[in-house]
């Protein structure tokens, strides 16, 4: 039990708060937007998808966090607030982590490839992206955003598996999820400011001052809040749904009130607590709003 405690905890496995409620709301839009025959045939036809898109998100994101934390152990073992992590701290080796990344990439390939003919083959596209974040803060100060692409995928992934195509609204969210990760993982990484500077890293923090910083997280979530008005434009106009808009922009400007300049002690709970709130609030209310309308 404590070598899987292990594992749960090297991949941050409770951060699937995030991903996972974007692409819920993009399974359930997908699939009460599909064609008729699909219902008529079956009304549970959804029911084995749904597993099959709730797996790959399990996998992908034990590759990415895996592999994020492979990556960064040398780096990890240096910084005095990461260097308890499970591969530093000697918990899980080096050899093992790319072990359990390689088994989880294989695992989400296979189911990928269960779904339908596209996921099958962006499968191994999806897996690349969400593997080059790790390797980013070595070059750019975009890395924010590389991590928000990496989440981003998710819903129109989920999309993708009920219709076997592209549409714009799980583009829109993607575009959220993006810009709603980038930010808050720019006042995330304020915790490591003086560390990334002394040691060549790239952010934003580390680039510009905490204002400025704070000020493009803002801007970032501006965007988000943007997003999120043009996503529920497409949606049943009900109080379920701008409820859950509502309460989701509250949280966010909550998150800037908690961190400012002057204290930053607020940094996780404003990270952890109120962002997996949001998502999960948003989630709730807004799939109640299409599956009631």
């Amino acid at each position: 039990m404590k070598s899987i405690s292990n594992y749960a905890s090297l991949v941050k496995f409770s951060h699937t708060i995030f991903a996972m409620p974007f692409a819920l709301m993009s399974f359930v839009y997908a699939v009460t937007t599909s064609p008729d025959n699909l219902s008529q045939s079956n009304p549970y036809w959804w029911g084995l998808l749904l597993v099959q898109v709730v797996l790959c998100m399990v996998f992908a994101r034990n590759v990415a966090m895996g592999f994020n934390r492979w990556a960064d152990r040398k780096i990890d073992a240096q910084n005095p607030r990461t260097a308890s992590r499970e591969i530093p701290a000697g918990k899980i080796s080096p050899k093992a982590a790319l072990w359990f990344v390689a088994i989880n990439a294989a695992l989400f390939i296979v189911t990928a490839s269960t779904i339908n003919s596209l996921t099958a083959w962006l499968s191994p596209v999806a897996l690349a992206v969400v593997m080059f974040y790790s390797y980013c803060k070595r070059f750019t100060s975009l890395a924010h955003m590389v991590l928000g692409l990496s989440l981003g995928i998710a819903p129109v992934g989920a999309y993708i598996a009920v219709r076997g195509e592209f549409a714009l609204v799980p583009c829109i969210l993607a575009l959220l999820v993006m810009t709603w990760c980038g930010s808050f993982d720019i006042i995330y990484a304020l915790q490591d400011r003086e560390f990334d500077r002394a040691n060549g890293l790239h952010s934003i923090p580390s680039k510009f001052s905490i204002r400025t910083s704070l000020y493009i997280s803002i801007a970032l979530h501006i965007v988000t809040i943007a997003c999120l008005v043009w996503f529920v434009s497409f949606l049943p106009q009900n109080w379920w749904v701008w409820t859950g808009a509502t309460i989701f922009t509250l949280i966010i400007i909550a998150e800037h009130i908690l961190v400012t300049p002057t204290r930053q002690r607020n940094i996780g709970i404003a990270f952890g607590t109120l962002n997996g709130l949001a998502s999960t609030t948003l989630a709730t209310l807004v799939i109640i709003g299409i599956l009631t309308a």
